[in-house]
């Protein structure tokens, strides 16, 4: 094989396998380096649901206190999962880990911001231009439209820190959407999602640590039971896309996957809760029993 085309492991069996490891904080170190546009370092992994083991996967995402060349402290939440209502999952996510990471009692300073970063291997929203898009929490006035300007307040001031402005505890959103990506690289960022989409890093890439990501995810060097378990990873994530494509093929679903299949498991619920055998709810749901006895 072509060393310059060796194949790297996807980002998404990296985040959940090898990402945790302190020795591999580099390669999300230099991604959100870029990303935010100021060196970051991170200090811990959070022990939280999103960097459980689950044998599905469910929670795809490494939550992260990070430290930026300001000495500020961020809790940062990378997660690529893709689900049901992600809208209403991504303010969850953010919500829980505000509310994680304060303790009962403690003055409201203490929360932390929280940054959001979803690398999304579907499409999200409707938009055509972009791939990259960063949401915050502005206010506007009804009448005027105008800008409200939070006051600065100088409790950092205190400890010699530098001032901070109140606006920027809301939480901040990225979403990244790789199908809309067209392999054009023409900044540092787009060399990281040319990798996210593709598996791919090329020799030219010179963005923060993309070549230490380069060398350590590279697939030729994983321990053979590493490799098997990534095989296997790989023909599942085949076998569920094939299975939705053929879904779509013989229109027993249409319009969004997802949506649909969530539907019939709500009806499932509801029809489970009035007592129906499960017999019958199969046969109207199209679901498995083992599926609905879950």
């Amino acid at each position: 094989m072509n060393a310059k085309h060796r194949p790297l492991i996807s980002f998404d069996w990296a985040m959940k396998n090898m990402l945790r490891n302190k020795a591999n904080h580099d390669i999300l170190e230099g991604f959100l380096s870029v990303l935010l546009k100021q060196d970051i370092k991170i200090l811990a992994i959070l022990e939280s649901e999103g960097n459980q083991d689950y044998p599905t996967d469910k929670f795809n995402r490494v939550d992260l206190v990070v430290e930026d060349e300001n000495k500020e402290i961020t809790v940062v939440e990378v997660q690529n999962n893709r689900e049901v209502h992600y809208w209403a999952r991504l303010l969850y996510g953010v919500s829980k880990l505000i509310v994680d990471h304060i303790q009962v009692g403690e003055r409201y300073e203490k929360v932390k911001k929280v940054i959001s970063v979803s690398i999304l291997y579907f499409l999200l929203g409707e938009g055509e231009s972009d791939y990259v898009y960063h949401g915050r929490t502005e206010f506007y006035g009804l009448n005027d439209q105008s800008k409200l300007d939070l006051k600065r307040h100088d409790k950092n001031a205190l400890l010699g820190l530098p001032a901070r402005l109140e606006g920027n505890i809301f939480p901040e959103y990225y979403l990244i959407e790789l199908e809309r990506f067209r392999n054009v690289v023409k900044s540092d960022l787009d060399e990281w999602i040319y990798f996210f989409k593709n598996s791919e890093i090329k020799q030219e890439f010179r963005s923060k640590n993309i070549q230490k990501a380069r060398e350590k995810l590279d697939l030729l060097q994983m321990p053979e039971d590493e490799r098997k378990a990534y095989e296997k990873y790989l023909l599942n994530k085949a076998s569920e896309q094939g299975m939705f494509e053929a879904a779509k093929i013989e229109g027993k679903i249409e319009g969004k996957i997802e949506g649909k299949i969530e539907g019939k498991i709500e009806i499932a619920k509801t029809m489970l809760a009035k007592g129906m055998p499960v017999a019958l709810i199969a046969e109207i749901t199209g679901l498995a029993e083992a599926e609905i006895l879950k």
